[in-house]
């Protein structure tokens, strides 16, 4: 059996190193910090617990397979997983809003149609239906296949666009031509859209393509495991101690050992070094051949952390998007030249049904994200991040009427604790792998030019999200095998 060494312990690299070290290679795992999970954190205080990276999670089939691949109990008996519903409550800024149920296709029509209008449940429906040939399209070679070195020609094309009518190509090439010419109500355009910006992507530009993530949403429904998603990540480190990977924490990884056809090991910021038949890296690391996408823009999350005094109210929607006041401001402001962070941007409410989340049912632990730029915006400059997460919270009273007079304390977390934490460049957060536009959608492939280096986590094949994540670490298991 080969001798492996995984750079850092975020998901993909702890489902790598779980796989592996169940196959019978001796695995090591580096991680700079001084704790497993990544950018799957978890901040505590005062008898309150916060996720700091993600709060829900999607296709829990790539966990339940990696739990049963690796050992004897179950996704399931290992962490308290629980379905969402309601999914989401929508809020704009004209007073419309309406709740969507989990995984409900009737239930959703019902829903629209009572808030937009007969026939606006029916144009979204049709919408994920025609998303459907985008999921049996690309599910092998974006989840279920590696992406060897840089060749991006299998998801080269788009599936949701038809090829042979060149003047419907042109106008729905895009992820906002899709919503402009196929769901035509402002409020359905915007849940679209909502999808690339709770990614970082820019819909003016991002390929039709990215209609399998509320695909995905619908189909395989919206997940919370007790007690955070920060167990999530413990449980696959658990999994990792039980299959005997050994964790060296504080051990950053400066260089990579070899002759320059094949690593041979890892050099480490203090002097040592582990010798290695593969290496896995799961995080930046210089020198490093990973291909990032041209396409890919420099943003990330601003969270602001809530302790609010007051129980949660029976009924409370777990999930909550509250849509900018003017959306053409917010995506001049993410993605456009001048850096600036917007007035009023699209952002998420977390209100999970979790006691084991306060120190007692008298309080309520509230979670407001958006996405924001990274480059051109200096998040450490006394003032910045707590001026902007007062627009936050103001905007978050939409979903929360009386939050500013509930915060007993807040913790405001911005790129720059982002990067700090994980060692993402710039505390960028990565996307998924979209198909389309020549593959320039697609992240570092899988198998590194030199041999014997691979890449796992949010930065490869097939790119970020806790499932996509997941999904890296098996495929990059597979290349190196028994």
């Amino acid at each position: 059996m080969a001798r492996i060494v995984v750079i850092g312990s975020g998901m993909g690299a702890l489902a790598a190193a779980a796989r592996l070290a169940t196959t019978g290679h001796r695995v090591t795992v580096c991680e700079r910090s001084r704790t497993h999970g990544g950018a799957v954190g978890r901040h505590e205080r005062d008898g309150f617990s916060f996720d700091t990276g993600p709060g829900l999670l999607n296709l829990p089939a790539v966990y339940r397979d990696l739990f049963i691949k690796t050992g004897k109990e179950t996704l399931e008996d290992s962490v308290d997983l629980r379905e969402v519903d309601p999914a989401v409550r929508h809020v704009f800024a004209d007073g419309t809003e309406f709740t969507l149920p989990n995984a409900s296709r009737a239930g959703v029509v019902s829903s629209l149609d009572e808030a937009l209008g007969a026939g606006s449940g029916e144009r979204w429906t049709d919408l994920l239906n025609r998303a459907r040939g985008v999921w049996e399209a690309t599910r092998r070679p974006l989840l279920e296949e590696p992406l060897e070195g840089a060749d991006p020609s299998a998801l080269a094309h788009d599936p949701y666009v038809p090829l042979k009518r060149p003047w419907l190509r042109r106008r729905s090439a895009t992820l906002t031509g899709v919503a402009r010419r196929e769901l035509k109500h402002p409020a359905l355009v915007a849940m679209l859209e909502e999808y690339a910006l709770r990614y970082g992507y820019d819909p003016r530009t991002a390929p039709a393509s990215l209609v399998v993530l509320p695909y995905m949403e619908a189909t395989f429904g919206t997940w919370y495991i007790g007690g955070g998603m920060r167990s999530l990540a413990d449980a696959v480190f658990q999994r990792c101690e039980e299959r005997k990977v050994e964790f060296l924490f504080g051990a950053e990884v400066t260089s990579l050992l070899g002759d320059g056809s094949r690593v041979t090991g890892v050099g480490l910021a203090d002097g040592s070094r582990i010798e290695a038949d593969h290496v896995v890296a799961g995080a930046p690391v210089p020198g490093l051949d990973r291909r990032e996408s041209a396409q890919h823009t420099a943003t990330g999350r601003c969270t602001v952390l809530i302790a609010a005094q007051g129980a949660r109210p029976p009924g409370t929607v777990h999930r909550t998007v509250v849509h900018a006041l003017e959306r053409t401001e917010e995506l001049d402001a993410l993605f456009g030249e001048d850096p600036v962070v917007s007035a009023r941007p699209t952002l998420q409410v977390l209100r999970p049904d979790d006691l084991a989340l306060c120190p007692d049912d008298g309080h309520e632990a509230i979670t407001v994200t958006a996405t924001v730029r990274t480059r051109g915006v200096d998040w450490a400059v006394p003032g910045v991040a707590d001026s902007y997460a007062d627009r936050l919270v103001e905007a978050a009273g939409s979903a929360v009427p009386d939050l500013a007079e509930r915060v007993l304390w807040r913790e405001v977390r911005t790129p720059a604790d982002t990067a700090a934490q994980t060692g993402a460049p710039e505390g960028r957060v990565p996307g998924p792998a979209l198909a389309g536009q020549g593959g320039g959608w697609l992240a570092a492939g899988n198998r590194g030019s030199t041999e014997g280096l691979h890449f796992v986590g949010g930065w490869a094949h097939p790119g970020g999200g806790l499932p996509h994540a997941g999904m890296s670490g098996a495929l990059v298991a597979e290349l190196i095998g028994t």
